[in-house]
């Protein structure tokens, strides 16, 4: 039979009412009172009806969370974090918990809105946005209502890894990261080692996380007087040494980019992936074509994914703390944490320098 809300009110030793306001979260309870309450929950194993809850309140169990693609490492180090902080986090019984449902959209802006329109419906009780952003202003004032809509019904809305939208206002919480830093300190690694040919395999060419990373990158050679001065936000061009090519964000993307670059500067020294996974592709590019890492291109990625120390050579790479982000992103999406001053923090990254990246041998080829 059934555990009932009256059997764990009986064996804690108070009113129904006390056990759906220590269940609910929503009305102050003395300590001592909610961890007797707690402890029955526990014993009997009591699940709370999800149904009847999101009728009688502003939202469900349930916590949406989307990735823009589910088989890549980056947003699978996030939603693994996220969901662990969501189901319960540590310290906490199993029932304080809520259910995530990670949602991959494919990278499809038509696929994002219609997840967000689903968890509205659903009253989803909070919703996480990870990775990049389209930069398209339909699709920003579209994801951006809908935002507000879920916010103004009770829903929490966190951005993981992404922008903030403008205008959101302040019951939208951003977890940035520091894209521009991490790629300005990684070609200035490149730059330091003698490197002044160097291409890039940058992202989609639509996405917000392929700009600020190339914003960092042309930063650094405009510093040391390799480019000019580009406003922010205005398109990245080829410079004589310094080809781009833009493609995904996966092995065959760098693979392929990498032999683009080489087909428009066969003098290239080093080349800068859109990510490790590209990064990875590029060294198999290079070697597919007689030539080794680092002694004839160097080679550097992006986030520091598990796999990268153990490439051979190890990847140099900029390291992005992917799984605290998304804890604090599981965190601050059920209120267990104070959101930052002005709803926007911004993670640090780290330069990780190893074997892909050495001095240009200066060889011909």
């Amino acid at each position: 039979m059934a555990v009932t809300l009256a059997d764990v009110a009986a064996r804690a030793g108070v009113s129904s009412a006390t056990v759906s306001r220590v269940l609910n979260g929503n009305y102050p309870v003395a300590g001592s009172t909610r961890e007797r309450v707690r402890r029955a929950v526990a014993e009997l194993d009591y699940v709370v009806n999800g149904q009847a809850r999101a009728l009688a309140a502003a939202s469900s169990d349930l916590v949406g969370v989307l990735v823009n693609d589910v088989a890549d490492p980056f947003f699978g180090l996030i939603a693994s974090a996220l969901q662990r902080e969501i189901a319960a986090g540590p310290g906490r019984l199993p029932g304080d918990g809520k259910l995530a449902v990670v949602c991959n959209t494919g990278g499809s802006p038509e696929a994002e809105l219609t997840y967000l329109t689903l968890l509205e419906r659903q009253r989803a009780a909070g919703v996480v946005l990870t990775g990049g952003a389209v930069e398209d202003r339909q699709h920003t004032a579209a994801v951006t209502a809908r935002l507000a809509r879920l916010a103004a019904s009770g829903t929490r809305i966190v951005l993981c890894g992404r922008p903030p939208l403008p205008d959101a206002g302040a019951e939208i919480t951003t977890i940035a990261f520091d894209n521009r830093g991490g790629a300005r300190r990684l070609t200035e690694h490149l730059l330091s080692l003698g490197h002044r040919r160097i291409g890039c395999v940058a992202g989609p060419l639509e996405r917000s996380t392929t700009r600020h990373r190339l914003e960092g990158h042309r930063a650094a050679l405009a510093a040391y007087g390799l480019a000019p001065e580009v406003a922010a936000g205005e398109e990245f061009r080829d410079l004589p040494g310094r080809p781009v090519v833009h493609g995904g964000y996966d092995r065959s993307s760098g693979y392929d980019g990498a032999l683009e670059l080489l087909r428009k500067d066969p003098a290239v020294t080093a080349i800068v992936a859109a990510n490790d996974t590209a990064a990875l592709g590029v060294c198999a590019a290079l070697r597919d074509r007689g030539l080794s890492v680092p002694g004839d291109v160097s080679v550097a990625g992006f986030d520091d994914l598990p796999f990268s120390v153990d490439a051979a050579p190890a990847l140099t790479t900029v390291r992005i703390p992917l799984q605290e982000a998304g804890a604090r992103a599981g965190r601050l999406v059920l209120g267990r944490s104070a959101p930052p001053p002005g709803a926007m923090a911004t993670v640090a990254t780290e330069l990780m320098v190893r074997g892909s990246t050495a001095p240009p041998s200066g060889s011909a080829r």
